[in-house]
């Protein structure tokens, strides 16, 4: 099967002065849109070029089809890097061409906003932010892969400060937004997501010195036919770790199989601790006016620690509903005693967790 990973940005804008040095890929550096040269390294010759500048850069790349093998792009850099693409760019059609799963990477970098109507449609990771971003904002663009493909994170950020996804479309094999350790201030807002796995913060928990998570906004976003909608996941049995000041907000669900989930219990693949409880303390988490209609009964699953429950929880107006053969929407929880208001349907904790829960992708 013919796998094409597509990225057509329109802009990418930052905060600075003004002024600034073009660089075109093309007219400087050689990139050519023939489908079949790698665009990797006039690419990353014009960034290490931005990076060094003292004042604002712009890099273009022109009208055209380009192929891109995978890029890391590095920083600190030392004024702010604008990136025009006026084109396409192409992934490896073989996505076992990905030694790691990401195509293009972004690290230590500060103040750099994307935004485009592009596409990225693939099997690989797509967007992969980590170690030290500050202050990124990606907006208006689309990632698509296949809905049975593994691993394909729409976009991973992790170790990250004040990362923004606006208004953007995401379809993929699993989660839409992954948040890993170290991620605070985020804000997610105005993402379509479907298929896929939802808007993720984690798992956490699996690793040794872990960074805390603190600070993520998750508003405005629709989910549809997707595995979970808003979810906190994290590892039994295994290491330490803090998830705090978390806010889902005025979130759509269509057919979702598990809408609202908390789940201190993920064990993928039956590889964990399955009877040990996680060491992974969650608190000040809310879950405000989300609504739809959800896959399976168990539209609102809370499953915290029994040794670190879940502390100050908020459910607020809550109108999810399941029409099948297995009955109503439920609402079950674990080691928490949520705060409620509004209207709460299902009723909020009505139902107790069975022995052995449901698992979630």
């Amino acid at each position: 099967m013919l796998i094409l990973v597509l990225l057509s940005i329109s802009s990418v804008e930052g905060q600075g002065g003004g002024g600034g040095g073009v660089i075109d890929v093309v007219a400087k550096f050689g990139a050519k849109a023939d489908e079949k040269t790698d665009l990797s390294k006039p690419l990353l010759d014009a960034w290490k070029e931005a990076c060094a500048s003292t004042s604002p850069s712009k890099i273009v790349i022109p009208k055209g089809i380009y192929f891109l093998s995978i890029a890391t792009l590095d920083g600190p850099c030392k004024a702010l890097i604008e990136l025009q693409d006026q084109g396409t760019v192409k992934a490896p059609a073989d996505p076992g061409a990905f030694k790691e799963p990401k195509w293009i990477a972004f690290n230590r970098i500060e103040n750099f906003k994307l935004s485009g109507g592009g596409v990225f449609d693939g099997q690989g990771t797509t967007a992969y932010k980590r170690e030290g971003c500050k202050n990124i904002t990606f907006k208006h663009f689309t990632v698509s892969a296949p809905d049975e493909s593994p691993n394909t994170d729409g976009i991973h950020i992790g170790r990250s400060d004040g990362v923004n996804v606006l208004n953007s479309e995401i379809k993929t094999g699993d989660d839409c937004v992954s948040i890993g350790d170290g991620s605070k201030n985020l804000v997610i807002n105005g993402v379509t997501c479907g298929p896929g796995h939802g808007i993720s913060i984690g798992s956490l928990g699996l690793f040794k010195n872990e960074e805390p998570v603190d600070g993520v906004t998750v508003k405005n976003c629709t989910m549809t036919n997707t595995s979970n909608g808003v979810r906190i996941k994290t590892w039994p049995g295994a290491e330490p770790g803090t998830c705090s000041n978390i806010h889902f907000e005025d979130i759509t669900v269509t057919n979702v199989s598990s809408p609202i989930i908390i789940d201190q219990k993920y064990c993928p693949w039956n590889k964990c601790k399955i009877n040990e409880e996680s060491k992974v303390k969650l608190s000040n988490i809310s879950f405000k006016n989300i609504h739809g209609t959800s896959a399976r009964p168990e539209a609102v699953k809370i499953i915290c620690s029994a040794t670190l429950p879940c502390e100050n929880v908020e459910l607020t107006d809550i109108e999810i509903t399941h029409n099948g053969p297995t009955g109503a929407a439920v609402s079950q929880c674990s080691n928490v005693k949520p705060k409620v208001s509004g209207k709460q349907n299902p009723a909020a904790c009505s139902t107790p967790i069975p022995a052995k829960p449901t698992p979630t992708a």
